[in-house]
């Protein structure tokens, strides 16, 4: 058994060793943090270009993509154009799965024919012919694999663009590989996904997920005990736990409490697509009352001075009371559903049967609770610090082992799948500013920007949205609070909006005939998208005109990077009117620098 987990605590590790070995060794720096080119940690990797050296001035919104899209001798375009081949490849796994099908079932009547099968050999541990082409259409078909296998061809670009089209394909391919390895191994940030993987881990343990039911269960008996209840408990607490044990951590117990007390009653596609586009919406929003639990908040609350009290009076309660409003209204519009499923028999207390080892509802001592409870509080704790949440979890796992009968086997797949998949969108994301940034800054009006940040959110994570509005100088606070609104509004619309997403579906995915439809999970999460939207955006507080950046944080790039230097005069918000209603975000001004068009720094290739 400990051989077998801690294979992935290997791969773990590694991952998390990697930034820091290619950090540690003599590398010279393409982009130097520092107000020359607006970075606050160096940039190793020629690619891809600050957003300080864009010069914008071009007259409209169009030409300025167009020059940026031609950064770097056209790089930039040819960079979203694979990541915009692995969103649609997203939405064609159902068809990869289908083709995977087809070819396993020919195959298995072939061998069969010809005698291939593990009962025709004469070993006793032979094992039946595989079909490649069918286990390739597998693999194309796995949803969390699908970014990372559009990074290879990322990385093809990047050889080309970096190294081949100015050294030719001999020269050429050893200066392309090392900007890959500068941009992989110090540019990127794994500490997210790696963070995923193990506050899924530790979400999944049995203490954990009977404590969160035993905690559902009696808000649940208040309303009946009924799988109704069940449904409308979890889909309400659960994703407020989410601001203090981290949304993944949510996410990951609300789906099994769905799996076992919703999902498995068969409720019909329909209930069940609408279930789930609910979750992943209230998850994003759930995060919302604290400043450390939900990425997008976390990106920016430093930045801004968003403390507790700020998110509590600003979002926490229009994130509940949303939660609520959205609950009932699909509760109420799925009620005829309910009374049809316990009128034929099936009731939420049939489910309790202890049918397999890993369902048994013994209890567990509350010392071997409390004990998994501090190693999740440890880790939400160092969530910035992969080798101590790491460690945290390596003694969980021998304290697992010393209390065997109490728990059950956590399958790693599933988080490293999806820790697979977030660091994947990392890379492609990091790639995704120039085009991103320039929309973010350049709309003026507040619903124009809080709709495009909810759109933008659909189509890459919500913590890349709000990371790259706050690197824009002299945003007003409404158009900060508008762009954050509209983020965490938009985190259920597709698998990749919101980190947490991935796990949800890697644990429901199952209940969905062919896997969960990008386009039936969009149908599904619209409608309380736009609700969470209309209550961040109709709801007045005092954060949406005045925010405690606007007199604490500076917009001189040299302070952010040396917090000792004197704080200079920040002017009045001008996005506000005479009443402080700012109804109209004016762009804001891209930095001067040098023109994309420019030959990059380049970085000194690797001493033989």
């Amino acid at each position: 058994m400990i051989p077998h987990r801690l294979a992935p605590i290997c791969l773990l590790l590694l991952m998390a060793v990697l930034p820091l070995s290619a950090a540690s060794a003599e590398t010279d720096f393409a982009y130097p943090r520092g107000p020359e080119f607006g970075l606050t940690e160096d940039q190793a990797a020629v690619f891809p270009l600050p957003l300080a050296l864009y010069e914008d001035d071009a007259p409209t919104l169009w030409n300025q993509l167009r020059a940026r899209a031609m950064a770097q001798n056209g790089f930039n375009l040819v960079a979203t154009i694979i990541f915009l081949c692995a969103i649609v490849h997203t939405f064609l796994v159902n068809v990869f799965k289908e083709w995977a099908h087809l070819h396993e079932t020919r195959h298995l009547e072939r061998i069969e024919r010809e005698g291939r099968r593990a009962v025709d050999k004469p070993q006793e541990d032979a094992r039946d012919d595989v079909s490649f082409r069918a286990n390739l259409f597998h693999f194309l078909g796995e949803v969390e694999v699908v970014f990372g296998i559009w990074v290879v061809a990322l990385g093809a670009a990047v050889v080309w663009f970096f190294g081949i089209r100015d050294h030719g394909i001999v020269e050429g391919i050893s200066p392309g590989l090392h900007q890959i390895m500068l941009y992989l191994g110090h540019d990127v940030n794994y500490t997210e996904p790696i963070f995923v993987i193990i506050i899924m881990g530790i979400a999944a343990t049995r203490p954990i997920i009977r404590l969160a039911e035993l905690g559902v269960n009696r808000v649940a008996a208040i309303f009946g005990g009924s799988a109704a209840a069940w449904w409308f408990s979890t889909l309400t607490i659960t994703p407020l736990l989410g601001s203090f044990i981290t949304e993944p951590a949510a996410m990951t117990i609300a789906a099994m409490l769905l799996a076992k007390k919703f999902y498995s009653l068969n409720p019909g596609p329909k209930f069940a697509y609408a279930t789930l586009g609910l979750l992943f919406v209230n998850i994003s929003v759930g995060g919302t009352l604290t400043q450390f639990a939900a990425p997008p908040i976390l990106m920016v609350a430093g930045k801004w001075n968003w403390d507790l009290s700020f998110m509590l009076t600003n979002f926490g309660w229009k994130a509940v009371l949303g939660i609520l409003v959205s609950n009932v209204i699909y509760f109420a519009f799925y009620y005829n559903r309910w009374a049809r499923l316990q009128a034929s028999g099936i009731e939420s207390g049939d489910l309790h049967l202890p049918l397999r080892w890993e369902e048994r509802e013994d209890p567990i001592p509350h010392w071997v609770t409390f004990t998994h409870v501090g190693f999740l509080g440890w880790t939400v704790l160092t969530a910035h610090y992969p080798a101590l949440f790491i460690a945290g979890f390596l003694f969980l796992m021998g304290f697992s082992d010393a209390t065997g009968h109490h728990q059950n086997d956590v399958k790693m797949r599933g988080p490293l799948l999806v820790g697979f998949f977030l660091a994947a969108l990392v890379v492609h994301g990091g790639c995704q500013g120039w085009w991103i940034e320039l929309l973010l800054t350049t709309v003026e009006s507040k619903w124009l920007l809080v709709g495009g940040s909810t759109v933008l959110t659909a189509f890459n994570d919500n913590a890349a949205v709000t990371y790259l509005a706050s690197q824009a100088p002299d945003l007003p606070s409404i158009a900060k609070y508008a762009v954050v609104a509209g983020a965490v509004t938009g985190g259920g619309l597709t698998v990749i909006a919101n980190a947490p997403n991935p796990a949800g579906q890697s644990i429901l995915g199952h209940f969905f005939k062919g896997g969960i439809s990008p386009l039936r999970l969009a149908k599904a999460a619209l409608f309380p998208t736009l609700v969470m939207g209309l209550f961040f955006m109709l709801l007045p507080s005092p954060g949406m005109h005045h925010g405690p950046a606007d007199s604490l944080q500076p917009s001189d790039p040299a302070h952010q990077l040396d917090p000792h230097l004197p704080e200079p005069a920040v002017p009045a918000d001008p996005g506000a009117d005479a009443g402080g209603e700012p109804d109209a975000v004016p762009a804001a001004t891209a930095p001067a620098g040098i023109s994309p068009s420019a030959p990059p720094p380049t970085a000194a290739p690797p001493s033989a």
